[in-house]
């Protein structure tokens, strides 16, 4: 063998090509897949040809590629918390919105018993508060009794009679006013009615009263023989007769507007007596009445 100069070992050493250094494997850490179960990581293994491992461009290539799998794991698991808080949230404005429904209805309903409850108390109390009802008198203006007839045309005696009745109305209640209204105040002889009265409606306040006078007239009414009594030549009474008033009292009282509106019934008979001397003076009626 022979020696090599150190021209050939020069040759030899341009010509020969420039070893790189050996590539080593890189690891990286690949998110769960959502299929798994147990919860385990996988590990793959790859080989990057492109860089060597040295290199700064592989490594923040590989840097790089690391914190984009660590977004990828973190994103399901910030996707799957924003849905549990979404039904968490649902589910706490459910159950807020069922008490309020509650609490809306129950005000409702309570209001409604203590309303009606209000409305029970005040109707109870104002049972008690009935008027009172007096009459006082009757004045006979003008009693005559001629011959007529009727509108068929047969013969009667006619009556023609005009009158005043008196009397005192009190109400009571000390929370609200009545409205007073009536039936017709019917003065009758042997069942036949010879007059009557209307009585214009009016309202009496609480705790006070008035003295209502009410004008009681006809004009020819016929008697069909039952005059014998009151007939005379000179077309007044000559002896005394037995008259019968009778008439209803209605009120009404609004305690609560329309809502509660009590009313009170009171019908009235009075026994009258009509004395041809008595005919312009007042026939007093406190003790001849009766009231039911």
């Amino acid at each position: 063998m022979h020696a090599k100069t150190d021209s050939e070992v020069t040759s030899l050493t341009a010509s020969s090509p420039t070893r790189s250094p050996p590539r080593r494997p890189l690891y990286y850490v690949q998110s769960p897949s959502r299929d798994s179960h147990d919860g385990e990581k996988t590990v793959t293994t790859a080989s990057l040809h492109s860089t060597p491992l040295a290199s700064p461009h592989h490594s923040s290539s590989a840097a790089s590629h690391h914190h984009h799998h660590r977004k990828d794991y973190n994103k399901p698991w910030k996707q799957i918390d924003a849905i549990d808080e979404g039904v968490f949230e649902a589910e706490d404005r459910h159950n807020n919105t069922l008490p309020r429904r509650c609490y809306f209805l129950a005000f409702v309903v309570g209001f409604f018993l203590l309303f009606t409850l209000f409305s029970l108390i005040l109707w109870g109390a104002s049972r008690p508060m009935k008027p009172k009802i007096s009459i006082k008198s009757i004045k006979f203006d003008e009693v005559r009794v001629q011959a007529g007839a009727d509108a068929s045309g047969v013969a009667t005696d006619m009556i023609t009679l005009n009158s005043t009745l008196k009397f005192r109305y009190h109400n009571t209640a000390t929370f609200f006013g009545v409205h007073v209204s009536s039936t017709p105040f019917d003065l009758s002889y042997s069942e036949i009615v010879i007059a009557s009265g209307y009585m214009k409606e009016f309202h009496e306040s609480r705790k006070s009263e008035r003295l209502v006078s009410v004008a009681v007239m006809s004009n020819k009414i016929p008697l069909y023989g039952s005059g014998a009594s009151l007939s005379s030549t000179t077309g007044m009474p000559t002896v005394a007769v037995h008259l019968k008033l009778n008439f209803v009292l209605q009120s009404r009282a609004y305690v609560l507007g329309k809502l509660v509106k009590p009313k009170y019934y009171k019908r009235i008979e009075c026994s009258i007596i009509l004395d041809p001397k008595m005919i312009g003076a007042l026939v007093p009626l406190n003790n001849s009445c009766t009231y039911h």
